[in-house]
C-alpha cells in the first residue's frame, strides 16, 4: 500500500510501486491508469492490463469488460474505509498516523466479514 498526496495522479503513484508489484496474471485498473508506459511496464512483468482507455485516446485499446466488472470489490473496500469518520475526514496530520488508522480500520473490517 502506498499513501501519496491527494493531488498526485493515479499512474504517477503506480510508477512508485511498480517494482513492488507481486506476481499476478492481470491488473485491474480504472481509466486513471491508462498510460502507454504503464501498460508497457506491466507487459515487461508479464501482467495483462485490464484498463479501459481514456476517452481522449486516439486508438482505443480493448479490455475484458467481464473481468473489469470485478473491480467493484475494490471500490466497495474504499467505501467501507470511508465509513470511518477519522479516515474520510483525515483527522491525522502525520502520514504514518493516518496510514496506521487505515490499517486498523481495514483489519477491523476484515474481522467483521469473517
Amino acid at each position: 500500500m502506498l499513501l501519496s498526496e491527494g493531488q498526485m495522479s493515479d499512474f504517477k503513484g503506480a510508477a512508485l510501486m511498480i517494482d513492488a508489484f507481486p506476481k499476478a496474471k492481470t491488473l485491474l485498473g480504472d481509466k486513471g491508469y491508462d498510460a502507454d508506459w504503464f501498460r508497457d511496464a506491466l507487459a515487461d512483468r508479464k501482467i495483462a492490463a485490464c484498463i479501459p482507455s481514456k476517452a481522449n485516446r486516439k486508438v482505443q485499446i480493448p479490455h475484458d469488460t467481464i473481468l473489469y466488472r470485478r473491480r467493484h470489490k475494490i471500490e466497495n473496500m474504499f467505501g467501507r474505509l470511508k465509513d470511518w469518520r477519522r479516515i474520510h475526514t483525515r483527522y491525522d496530520r502525520c502520514a504514518h498516523t493516518f496510514m496506521s488508522a487505515i490499517c486498523i480500520a481495514a483489519t477491523f473490517i476484515f474481522w467483521l466479514n469473517q
